[in-house]
């Protein structure tokens, strides 16, 4: 997986690498993954969601982005069916935002869907999600339809994003 360099907030550079978790996964590695989830989302996968998806399923993929300290900072969720990639859940940890991370992590992740023969990337959002939203366009994507009272707690519709061979 790929790593790179990126400029901080003070001009240094920070260094990062991307893995895929494979089942089984580090405690610690899942672990991340739920707090960064937890810490992102009013509805949040649970931890045994995430380890049934590991280890039952083989359309899922798991990514782990962690700064040169090797601490958790982001993380993707996804499936890859057929020609298609699912995003999931992705969420860049909150003194992480705003620093490009999550367009670096979708771009590896769709470069190795593509890897498998995915050709086009679908996904739901909150339709009061506007960082995500803008995060999503920058990539191409374009809103599809709409999915009333997809999302709970509080209640809200999803958009339905589409990418069409990218």
């Amino acid at each position: 997986m790929p790593s790179w360099h990126v400029t901080g907030a003070a001009g240094a550079a920070l260094e990062m690498r991307l893995d895929r978790l494979r089942a089984p996964a580090a405690d610690a590695d899942l672990d991340a993954v739920v707090a960064l989830e937890q810490e992102s989302f009013t509805n949040p996968w649970s931890r045994e969601t995430l380890v049934w998806e590991l280890t039952h399923s083989d359309v899922t993929r798991v990514y782990l982005l962690r700064d040169a300290q090797d601490r958790a900072i982001a993380f993707c969720i996804a499936w890859v069916i057929f020609d298609e990639l699912h995003l999931n859940t992705l969420a860049v940890s909150p003194a992480h935002r705003r620093r490009g991370l999550g367009t670096f992590m979708l771009r590896a992740v769709m470069a190795e869907a593509a890897g498998e023969g995915a050709r086009r990337a679908t996904l739901e959002v909150r339709e009061s999600n506007v960082a995500a939203l803008q995060l999503y366009g920058r990539l191409g994507f374009s809103v599809s339809a709409r999915r009333r009272g997809y999302y709970a707690n509080p209640p809200e519709d999803a958009l339905i994003l589409w990418l069409e061979e990218w």
